[in-house]
């Protein structure tokens, strides 16, 4: 398997588990998953979130991807560290992708509108055939 793999299976998902640190404590939510491309996985939160003050205090995160099917179905798992992107041409991608933010009163230009992906880090497919394997990472990014 390779990052194209990782990509694939990460847009097949529609819902993720991202874990992030409030200080010595993890917190891990369910997220509704953007999109992943050669770059990295994207995501798109609100400021207001506490999320957002927990990525800027620390930028290091995994999710966890997981497919139904036979057994306990297939998870990936993706760990590393996020980059926060103003990017004027993603937020309006976002929005296109995502009208209902638009209903929260975000636009392309509203400074609440955060957009993040993490860039690079490793990547690891897991289900009961493979349980008692070494992982075997794919590492992405730089």
């Amino acid at each position: 398997m390779d990052f194209k793999d990782c990509i694939k299976f990460a847009n097949e998902t529609p819902v993720c588990y991202l874990a992030t640190m409030d200080g010595d404590q993890p917190r891990v939510r369910a997220l509704g998953f953007w999109f992943a491309d050669d770059k990295g996985f994207y995501f798109q939160i609100g400021d207001m979130k506490d999320m957002y003050g927990q990525l800027q205090a620390n930028r290091k995160v995994e999710a966890c991807f997981w497919q139904p099917g036979e057994a306990s179905g297939t998870m990936m798992r993706v760990a590393g560290e996020v980059e926060f992107l103003n990017d004027q041409e993603l937020k309006k991608k976002v929005l296109k992708d995502r009208p209902f933010l638009k209903e929260f009163g975000m636009t392309f230009d509203h400074l609440g509108l955060i957009i993040f992906r993490i860039t690079k880090g490793d990547a690891y497919f897991w289900n009961m055939k493979t349980n008692f394997e070494p992982k075997k990472f794919i590492k992405f990014g730089d």
